[in-house]
């Protein structure tokens, strides 16, 4: 079963960013995540499968 993941959702992943932050705002939800790094602001579109193997710990909404 699916991690229900809203949009604004603020997740840790597992490997940090090479900026070296390792938490991620959700923008798009679906099959494909769009994620943005609050350290530099970059975006990356991962697939769901990967997102839901690699957070770590709980998810915070703002």
């Amino acid at each position: 079963m699916p991690i229900p993941f809203q949009v604004g959702d603020v997740v840790q992943l597992k490997k940090k960013h090479p900026c070296g932050a390792s938490e991620w705002e959700i923008l798009r939800v679906g099959a494909d995540f769009r994620l943005k790094c609050l350290g530099c602001g970059r975006q990356v579109m991962l697939p769901r499968t990967q997102v839901e193997k690699n957070v770590k710990g709980g998810r915070q909404s703002p």
